[in-house]
């Protein structure tokens, strides 16, 4: 080995080695890993973590709700309620009921008139003062026969004074004997005049003993334009007015009774054969009396009672006059007319049908069904009274076809009913992956 290589190669040797590893470096080398390690997986734990947290957040927070817009459809009122009255004569009528007829109505009674201070010739309504008359000084119990009557021979003739005067009469005999009840109904049902005349005198001692209870009697009820000079009314002085004639009817309803003979469709009386009842307006249209009256050249007349069912839970009383009709057929026809009035101002006015669209539920993730009526809808409304309306519904998430979301309260004076209302299509829950990739509308942000 020459001397220059020798050199070089004591040269090399005494150098630093490179790859020599120095003990406190490589030690501080391994803690930075370490540290690098442990930050880098904490890192990912908390990663995973917060994205479990937040998965598990967002699949099982609840459904985010909706709001329907609804809206309900206007409801019509009915027509203005208006009494039609008989378009002939003078006319008076009154129709009463007790709480529900004043919470549709505004009043207990309700009146229609035409011409109802007139006063004219009553005719044979004239047998119901006499009626009443001889009941208030001689008063039966409603199951009482009263005392026994023995018509005498004077009392035979009347049968042929009123046949002769063309008034109705009923077959009387010279001593036979009839109850008062009995020659009541004779005279109320059959219209008897011979029987009206027999049971005043009977009451009453005489005609004159007749006219001065009947004067008295009339003064005490306030009847001060009544006029009554004979227990038949074949006399056009016995006169009254429609007005007057309200208050006698009621009078004659509310004793017991004259209230039971007045609605017999026929005559009911042991060895008399049976005679219908010359108001021929009984039970129909609700009526239940009183009496008719008809004397030429005056017109016919009707003072009659009736019970209405209108469907507010309780029945209407009417009473009605009419003095001076045409004929008897005309006027039975028109109080008819006049009973439908009063009944017709009470309907059932539709309100909502079945399946009517009312509005739309939209959810957040896109979904979305109709809200519809459940069931048709109607309501008893009184003339013209305005039908309000509220809707209520619930706030939604989920739901089935025909799932009750709601309904509509409608409202029309005392009533009320409600419609429910419905879903008409599925909403389905969102998916996961709305539910992931939608934290606003998930958390409320």
């Amino acid at each position: 080995m020459s001397g220059e290589f020798a050199e070089l190669v004591d040269m090399f040797e005494r150098a630093p080695d490179a790859h020599a590893v120095d003990p406190e470096a490589a030690a501080a080398s391994r803690k930075r890993r370490r540290i690098a390690g442990i930050v880098a997986g904490a890192t990912a734990l908390a990663l995973v973590t917060t994205a479990s947290i937040y998965s598990v957040s967002a699949l099982t927070s609840p459904i985010p709700l909706s709001t329907a817009h609804l809206t309900a459809p206007d409801v019509a009122p009915g027509p203005v309620a208006a009494i039609t009255l008989p378009v002939n004569g003078s006319s008076a009528i009154v129709v009463s009921g007790e709480n529900d007829f004043e919470a549709f109505t505004g009043s207990r009674e309700m009146v229609g008139a035409l011409d109802a201070d007139a006063a004219r010739p009553i005719a044979s309504i004239s047998k119901v003062i006499t009626a009443l008359v001889v009941l208030d000084a001689k008063p039966l119990g409603i199951d009482e026969p009263g005392p026994t009557i023995t018509f005498t021979a004077a009392d035979d003739d009347l049968y042929d004074k009123y046949y002769v005067l063309g008034a109705t009469t009923h077959t009387m005999k010279k001593g036979e004997r009839m109850t008062q009840r009995d020659a009541l109904e004779v005279m109320l049902v059959a219209s008897a005049s011979n029987y009206a005349e027999a049971v005043a005198n009977w009451a009453f001692g005489s005609p004159a003993g007749f006219r001065n209870a009947t004067r008295a009697w009339l003064a005490k009820n306030g009847l001060n334009a009544t006029v009554v000079v004979e227990p038949t009314g074949i006399d056009p002085r016995n006169v009254s007015t429609p007005a007057e004639l309200i208050t006698l009817g009621r009078l004659a309803m509310a004793n017991p009774v004259l209230a039971a003979i007045v609605q017999s469709p026929s005559l009911d009386v042991p060895s008399h054969s049976p005679v219908s009842n010359s108001n021929t307006l009984l039970g129909q249209g609700g009526v239940n009396g009183i009496k008719t009256g008809t004397l030429a050249p005056y017109g016919s007349n009707l003072l009659f009672s009736s019970v209405i069912d209108v469907g507010i839970g309780e029945p209407l009383t009417v009473t009605g006059a009419t003095l001076g009709a045409f004929d008897r057929d005309s006027l039975s026809r028109e109080i008819m007319t006049t009973l439908q009035s009063i009944k017709g101002g009470f309907r059932s006015i539709p309100l909502v049908d079945k399946g009517r669209v009312l509005g739309t539920y939209t959810t957040p993730w896109g979904d979305s069904a109709s809200v519809v009526t459940g069931k048709a809808g109607t309501l008893l409304t009184w003339s013209d009274t305005p039908v309000t309306s509220e809707i209520t519904s619930s706030s939604l998430g989920e739901g089935e076809s025909g799932t009750v979301v709601g309904s509509i309260t409608y409202t029309a004076g005392p009533r009320t009913t409600s419609v429910p209302l419905v879903l008409d299509g599925t909403i389905e829950p969102p998916s996961a992956w709305w539910r992931l990739t939608h934290p606003a509308e998930v958390f409320g942000w």
